[in-house]
């Protein structure tokens, strides 16, 4: 399958979104900032990438935090994994926030998240005046866990 990326002009000189193994699921996306960007904890931006892509019908990309980065420093995404749908052709930008302790500066090129490619299933819509019954039933959140 082939995705096509257009690098925008503020980010000339990074790296489009790469794997960094052969067997990596996500590519690794970075920051495109002027000038360093510090996060204090509790705070959120929306971080460029200077990419927009193209991708197939029946696909989608899924931006998701980096392993390592929440680990070491609290730094994760909100609304994970966010879903760029096949028809988005604007700039991919990124909703990073800082739960951990301390400030955490993002650079210009800093990996910042990892995106995977992924099918999407379209459901069809049906109406139902009742639904199939489960053992579960109605049972909502921890449900599955208690005696």
């Amino acid at each position: 399958m082939k995705v096509f990326f257009k690098k925008l002009p503020h980010a000339e000189s990074i790296e489009l979104p790469d794997y960094a193994t052969r067997d990596s699921a996500g590519m690794d996306v970075r920051a495109v900032v002027d000038e360093p960007l510090t996060l204090k904890p509790g705070q959120r931006a929306l971080v460029p990438t200077g990419f927009q892509m193209a991708l197939p019908p029946g696909y989608e990309a899924q931006i998701r935090p980096r392993s390592g980065l929440a680990l070491r420093h609290g730094i994760t995404m909100l609304n994970t994994p966010g879903t760029i749908d096949a028809d988005y052709r604007g700039e991919v930008s990124v909703l990073v926030v800082n739960l951990g302790q301390e400030p955490y500066e993002i650079s210009r090129g800093d990996r910042i998240a990892q995106m995977v490619i992924a099918p999407v299933t379209r459901a069809e819509i049906v109406e139902a005046g009742e639904l199939p019954e489960t053992v579960r039933g109605e049972g909502g959140f921890g449900s599955t866990g208690s005696n």
